[in-house]
């Protein structure tokens, strides 16, 4: 402002203030003073007409006599005052004053402090909604790595409930064994088929923990289903029990390998346990519409715990343990379904369902 009031001014005798007194800067802020500052030329000052900040002339004399004696521009900020005092010379260099402008830090101090609380207060509300971000993607993050951890516990609570009898019995056996050589002959048998079952037993969990992580990828494949029944009721041993099998031609998609584990596991669930005390197991299967049913003649499986049964060990009667949880998983790795009920005849019914294929 200070250079643009320069030239607007001449100097020859006295200060010539025509063409400033008619400009607009004469009337507006920041406002300011032209006065001698001490200069070998006395001369009338002059001030605009506009007063934008309470500034005492004794100040502005004293900063315009600072800036002719060291022949420099001053500027700064005094109070809440902002000034700036530049010599003013004449055609040939010589110094005959100051321009003093003044301009009030007031306005512009509150429009900072304004600016300021708004970013203040933006960076505070950015760190609530990042920190509720955080909150709810940790969460989301966390939940997938608890819910395994939780499948880890419900496995190895489920692989101690089912090794503890089979572990027993093996100890059992091993011991008698000791106690009594000469019954070896009888007792290595048994231990075998009983080291099998463990064996059985701990595959059947490693299928379901896989099944239950989602790691165990499917190789989905047009099955005639009537014949992998058959496979499977003539694979599976039958010791003296008798199995009868019904089937119609239905082809699904699906997994051969994991459909046929759980067949299987229904065919020796109904076997092992589908039967009354002392009498050989009678097992009746029929194949049709995508769908396998398995019905034996046992005490039948209680209604208000088949459910839990197909999670847990906590079925009773006829089929329910290890092998029905692994079916079920299988099951609705296809999007089909398990389902168990009682004949009224007695005995227990499950019905594995896999959605038929298309033509």
């Amino acid at each position: 402002m200070t250079a643009v009031a320069s030239r607007l001014i001449d100097f020859r005798e006295s200060l010539v203030t025509a063409d400033l007194v008619r400009d607009p800067i004469n009337r507006e802020c920041p406002q300011f003073a032209i006065l001698p500052g001490g200069a070998p030329r006395e001369f009338l000052g002059h001030t605009s007409d506009r007063s934008c900040a309470p500034v005492d002339i004794g100040v502005l004399s004293g900063l315009a006599t600072e800036a002719v004696g060291k022949n420099a521009t001053l500027q700064g900020d005094k109070d809440d005052l902002r000034v700036r005092a530049e010599p003013l010379r004449t055609d040939d260099g010589a110094v005959v004053g100051a321009i003093v402008a003044v301009a009030d830090l007031g306005p512009e101090r509150s429009r900072h402090q304004a600016v300021l609380w708004t970013v203040v207060a933006g960076c505070l509300v950015l760190a609530v909604a990042l920190g509720i971000a955080g909150h709810v993607l940790s969460g989301r993050a966390i939940r997938p790595a608890a819910a395994a951890l939780e499948q880890q516990e419900v496995l190895l609570a489920e692989t101690a409930h089912d090794l503890r009898t089979p572990v027993a019995a093996l100890r059992a056996l091993a011991e008698s064994a000791l106690r009594h050589p000469d019954q070896h002959a009888e007792l290595l048998p048994r231990t075998v088929r009983l080291a099998g079952r463990m064996g059985g037993i701990i595959d059947g969990l490693l299928v379901r923990a896989r099944l239950a992580a989602g790691v165990e990828q499917l190789t989905i494949k047009r099955v005639w289903l009537d014949q992998l029944v058959a496979g499977v009721v003539e694979e599976t041993p039958k010791h003296g029990a008798r199995v009868t099998l019904t089937a119609a031609p239905t082809a699904v998609d699906v997994d051969r390998t994991l459909v046929h584990r759980a067949v299987g596991n229904l065919l020796t669930n109904a076997l092992r346990h589908g039967h009354q005390p002392g009498v050989e197991a009678i097992v009746h299967i029929t194949v049709a519409d995508g769908r396998v049913t398995v019905a034996d003649h046992g005490p039948g499986i209680d209604a208000a715990l088949a459910e839990e049964a197909f999670d847990r060990f906590t079925g009773s009667g006829a089929s329910s343990g290890l092998g029905l949880s692994i079916v079920r998983w299988v099951a609705l790795a296809h999007g089909g379904s398990l389902r168990v009920f009682n004949a009224e005849e007695g005995g227990a019914i499950f019905e594995l369902t896999f959605p038929v294929s298309g033509p």
